[in-house]
């Protein structure tokens, strides 16, 4: 099936080449980073070698619980306070050197976990956490802008969707390395390292890559490197400066960038217009929304304590439990490409967001009705029940759901929404606002990391239900504040929020008025054209009468 490209004009197929995509492609990478972590170390905590280099079995559950939720927790506050350290990277020396400089700072702490032992106990692990976590807030925060700032409105979501397609690659082998460890091997001190080193491998990917990747053509006006800036972009859609396509972007975003830098420039600015100005403010309360959703469907929970979820649901055994875990991340790594392939460019934002709401929450108000009525766990040595059976297809069918929707759609809408003079502030607190929704995004990261141990010891399957409740919120939360993104340009989404639109009509009502006047342009350029080439015959046919 052949998908047709919402342009809003005529654009060549050069545009759409092979550089655009590996540029996003590596960029991505830092998800990989961030997705094999949040797969690999509940299962690896669950190994039965980790239990036993550090004297699990002396400990109460309560502590076992807070060990763990220490480890999972340490990384997210260091991606919270990495994504403001984003900001001021990302702002001063771009989106290049900031993804290189982050890279380098994972590896470091990954490279510290690696030096944990019975003797030295767990310090190393929290420490490198923290220090990973610091490198991982950055590069999620730099790479949605970096792919959102160099790609065509038609594929921005696709491109952008990369993103999330690395986190899944990265999730699904940090799901399924356990279980090669759990079969392959004896419990050892090696067994729950090799996972720990993996790491290694995505962090030095990204940094030799990133050299590869050219600044983003927007930032580089922002900071008057005009020429550098085209030859940038030149390179990027593979076309010369003088072509039509690339004087009408080129104006596009002078005209831009002029409006939005007589606010004023400098690193503090941002601050100002995004605290200041109630538009601005609006969208990143938006784009925060949206991370509060995407984290209250449970995702996180799920990935971090995927064992213990299905040991909820009657599932026993180290070994059973990896593999349930590794059919999760099966999952969600095919619907992602589904979701990158088809829907986020054709389906839109908004419908997408609405129907996996929907059907996640009927499937997990299901996962929790059946563990309220059966109540597996108390029957933890017998084999799986029928019932038991039928909560484990929901919680898959809630996978299908959530990884078709919910999974990467916030990211494009948080990379696509805010104005380039604030985009890598408000990124930070969104990742669409280009810093803020990605402080909100971690900050609810640490929250489910640090609690979600003790919530499923206390509430049980209230844990569902309350991820279902809030998968239904998000429903009205998208209808009611969220208007459809898709194909419309970067330049142009103040037109979406500002003009006091409805959400549910904005988009019907500004996609055609751009088309008319994208259509106007190229008609214009046309007519200057055929003035110029006429004008330039008139002038040659002077000279040979004058030289007769």
């Amino acid at each position: 099936m052949t998908l047709k490209k919402i342009e809003d004009r005529l654009t060549p197929k050069c545009v759409y080449n092979f550089r655009l995509y590996l540029i996003a492609s590596i960029a991505s990478i830092a998800a990989v980073m961030i997705g094999y972590d949040s797969a690999f170390i509940g299962g690896t905590l669950a190994l039965d070698s980790f239990k036993e280099e550090f004297d699990f079995g002396s400990m109460s559950k309560g502590e076992r619980d807070l060990i763990s939720a220490n480890i999972v927790s340490l990384y997210q506050a260091g991606c919270f306070f990495g994504a403001l350290f984003g900001y001021v990277v990302g702002q001063q020396l771009g989106r290049k050197w900031g993804l290189l400089a982050s890279s380098m700072l994972f590896t470091v702490g990954a490279g510290m976990m690696l030096g944990a032992n019975s003797d030295r106990g767990l310090g190393l692990i929290y420490g490198g956490r923290v220090i990973a976590g610091l490198a991982i807030g950055a590069a999620s925060n730099l790479t949605p802008i970096l792919i959102s700032e160099i790609a065509p409105p038609a594929i921005r979501g696709q491109l952008v969707g990369l993103y999330e397609l690395g986190w899944q690659i990265g999730g699904l082998v940090g799901f399924w390395i356990n279980y090669g460890v759990n079969t392959t091997m004896a419990p050892s001190h090696s067994q729950w390292l090799i996972p720990f080193a993996v790491q290694l491998i995505p962090g030095g990917m990204l940094a030799i890559g990133s050299f590869y990747i050219r600044e983003s053509p927007r930032w580089l006006l922002s900071k008057g490197r005009r020429e550098e800036a085209i030859r940038n972009l030149c390179w990027i859609r593979k076309l010369e400066p003088s072509e039509q396509y690339m004087i009408e972007e080129m104006a596009m975003i002078d005209a831009q960038i002029a409006h939005e830098q007589s606010d004023g420039t400098g690193f503090w600015v941002p601050f100002k217009l995004v605290f200041g100005t109630r538009r601005i403010l609006k969208r990143v309360i938006l784009g925060g929304g949206m991370f509060l959703f995407q984290n209250g469907t449970g995702i996180n929970a799920i990935n971090y304590y995927s064992p213990r979820v299905f040991q909820s649901m009657g599932i026993t055994g180290t070994n059973v439990g990896l593999l349930s875990t590794g059919i999760f991340g099966v999952i969600k790594t095919v619907m992602a490409f589904v979701w990158l392939g088809w829907m986020i460019d054709n389906l839109g934002r908004r419908n997408i967001l609405m129907i996996g709401a929907a059907g996640g929450a009927v499937a997990i108000f299901y996962v929790g009705g059946y563990i309220a009525i059966a109540d597996p766990q108390p029957n933890a040595d017998a084999e799986i029940t029928s019932g038991g059976i039928s909560a484990m297809a929901l919680f898959y069918i809630w996978t299908i759901f959530y990884a078709a929707t919910w999974n990467g759609t916030p990211w494009v809408i948080g990379a696509e929404i805010f104005p380039q003079n604030v985009r890598t502030l408000t990124h930070l607190m969104n990742v669409p606002a280009h810093h803020l929704d990605v402080v909100f995004s971690f900050l609810g990261n640490f929250i489910i990391a640090r609690f979600t141990p003790q919530m499923f010891t206390s509430m049980r399957y209230g844990v569902y239900i309350f991820f279902g409740c809030m998968m239904v919120i998000a429903i009205a939360f998208v209808f009611f504040f969220l208007p459809e993104t898709k194909g419309i340009p970067m330049e142009e989404m103040d037109r979406l929020f500002d003009n006091g639109l409805p959400p549910w009509k904005a988009h019907g009502i500004v996609w055609p008025e751009i088309q008319r006047e994208r259509a106007a342009m190229h008609h214009d350029y046309d007519l200057g054209s055929k003035r110029a080439s006429s004008d330039k015959l008139e002038v040659q046919h002077v000279d040979e009468k004058v030289q007769v």
